[in-house]
C-alpha cells in the first residue's frame, strides 16, 4: 500500500523542521531558475543609479553635478561613433525596395547576367537599362552611393562622380542615355550598350576616391 506524500509532514513541526522543510522547499530548480542573474542585478543597479540623479530628494546632487554626468554620457557616445563608426543598415534589403521608379529587386550580378543575355540577343535597349540599373545596384552594394526611392539616374551618376570623378563625363552620359531609353522613347545601339557594359566594368573594378556613401 503507497504511503501519501503529505503522510511524511508533521502536523506541526517544530523550528528546525520547519526550517529545514522551507529550505528543501526552495532548492527545487523552479525556485533557482527565477532567481535574478548577476546581470539582472547589475543591470538593475545602475538604473537606479542613474534615475537617481534625477531624484533631489534621493541624491541629494547638485544641478552642476547632473549637468557634468549628462555631460560625461554625451561625450562617450561621440567617442563611441568616432570609434566604431555608425551601423550601416542591410543594404540589399534597403535596396530591393526599388530602382529608378521600379519594383526591382535583382543584385548587381543578376542585372549584370541579364543586361548581357539581353545584347547577346540584340535586345540593345533592355541591355542599356539593365546594366545601368546594375551599376547603380553595385555602388550600393558597395556603400559608394546611398540609393532612396525616387533617386534619378541624373542624380546617381552626379553621386558617383564623388568617389569617382575620373568617370564624371560617362556616368553623365550613361544617366541621359538610361533616361532617353526608358522614357522618351530612345533606340539604343549595340554601341550604346557596350559602352554602358564598360562603364561599369570600370567602376567595378577601380577604388574610390573615398568609403563614404554619397546620398544619390
Amino acid at each position: 500500500m503507497t504511503v501519501p506524500v503529505l503522510a511524511t509532514v508533521p502536523v506541526a513541526p517544530d523550528g528546525d523542521a520547519a526550517r529545514r522543510l522551507l529550505l528543501d522547499e526552495l532548492a527545487k530548480p523552479e525556485y533557482a531558475a527565477a532567481q535574478p542573474t548577476l546581470f539582472d542585478r547589475v543591470a538593475t543597479a545602475f538604473l537606479d543609479w542613474f534615475t537617481g540623479l534625477f531624484d533631489a530628494s534621493r541624491s541629494g546632487a547638485p544641478p552642476l553635478l547632473l549637468a557634468i554626468a549628462l555631460a560625461l554620457l554625451v561625450v562617450a557616445l561621440v567617442v563611441a561613433l568616432l570609434l566604431f563608426g555608425v551601423p550601416r543598415f542591410n543594404r540589399r534589403g534597403r535596396a530591393a525596395a526599388g530602382l529608378f521608379g521600379d519594383d526591382d529587386s535583382r543584385t548587381a550580378d543578376e542585372l549584370r547576367r541579364a543586361a548581357a543575355a539581353a545584347l547577346a540577343r540584340g535586345d540593345f535597349d533592355a541591355a542599356v537599362l539593365d546594366r545601368f540599373r546594375a551599376l547603380a545596384r553595385g555602388l550600393d552594394e558597395r556603400t559608394l552611393v546611398a540609393l532612396f526611392p525616387g533617386t534619378t539616374a541624373v542624380a546617381l551618376a552626379r553621386a558617383a562622380a564623388d568617389p569617382f570623378p575620373q568617370e564624371r563625363g560617362p556616368l553623365r552620359d550613361a544617366a541621359v542615355l538610361f533616361d532617353g531609353v526608358r522614357y522618351a522613347g530612345r533606340s539604343a545601339t549595340r554601341e550604346d550598350a557596350e559602352g554602358v557594359a564598360g562603364l561599369d566594368d570600370r567602376l567595378a573594378a577601380a577604388r574610390p576616391l573615398r568609403d563614404a556613401p554619397v546620398p544619390a
